[in-house]
């Protein structure tokens, strides 16, 4: 099975990589882009059938590692 985590800014913190992407895009002439928030995709390849138990894993993971809690949220796909 695979985990996909999606780690992104929380909302009220700052992101100078999202302000300079919505930047760029304004002066290549992308106007209708307001505002942009910069992230990280992970993909993991796991063992096992339980998706729950992967689910739970996968969290301590992003707990302990994957994520810095104080700034960043995170989200949980796990696919077949």
């Amino acid at each position: 099975m695979k985990a996909i985590i999606h780690v992104g800014l929380k909302p009220g913190v700052l992101d100078p990589q999202g302000r300079a992407i919505a930047r760029s895009l304004s002066d290549l002439g992308y106007d209708e882009v307001s505002d942009a928030r910069q992230g990280k995709v992970i993909e993991l390849d796991m063992s096992g059938t339980d998706k729950d138990a992967a689910e739970a894993r996968v969290k301590e993971m992003c707990e302990k590692l994957l994520a810095n809690t104080v700034i960043e949220s995170y989200r949980i796909t796990i696919e077949d």
